[in-house]
């Protein structure tokens, strides 16, 4: 009797307790999401207007083409597999590519991303959608939008290395 009452309680306690954790995966990933913002933005201010252009090598994205890429991917991915805002790949196609303009993209693509993520239900990250590199559910899709930025984040910070500029502390957690 003991043991069908203890079966009993883990089945009802289960469900519960997984969708608290999805709730805790979008709480801890937007938390997340602020830091690597604001890092991000630190990183995008320290660099001046004048090295914005700047490659490491020919077949580099410039400083620039990397914080756009970076922001082109967030609202590709939030737009496309979280239900965040409609997004059109011929908006991308931004014409003044000044500094202030960039940061601007930049912070917005970052408040769109997080909108997709908190609007999202907690109980679809379990969801698989068709992604082109395979079914992926959309915590999986997630942790892509973050690992990318981290990824050209890294490359920015061998950018900002290379002309001399100090990077800005760490501030990931």
């Amino acid at each position: 009797m003991k043991a069908v009452k203890r079966l009993l309680i883990l089945f009802i306690w289960l469900p519960i307790a997984g969708l608290h954790a999805q709730e805790n995966v979008k709480q801890v990933f937007l938390e997340k999401w602020e830091h690597s913002k604001t890092y991000l933005l630190e990183m995008a201010q320290n660099m001046p207007e004048s090295a914005y252009s700047f490659k490491p090598t020919k077949n580099s994205m410039s400083f620039a083409e990397q914080l756009l890429h970076i922001r082109k991917n967030m609202l590709w991915l939030s737009s496309t597999y979280l239900g965040g805002e409609p997004w059109e790949l011929a908006a991308n196609n931004q014409q003044d590519q000044s500094k202030e303009a960039i940061i601007k993209l930049l912070e917005s693509a970052f408040e769109q991303t997080g909108r997709a993520v908190s609007t999202c239900p907690a109980e679809s990250f379990n969801t698989k959608v068709d992604f082109f590199a395979g079914e992926k559910s959309r915590l999986q899709i997630l942790n892509l939008i973050q690992d990318h930025v981290t990824h050209h984040r890294g490359q920015l910070i061998v950018y900002l290395a290379l002309n001399n500029i100090d990077r800005p502390e760490y501030t990931g957690w």
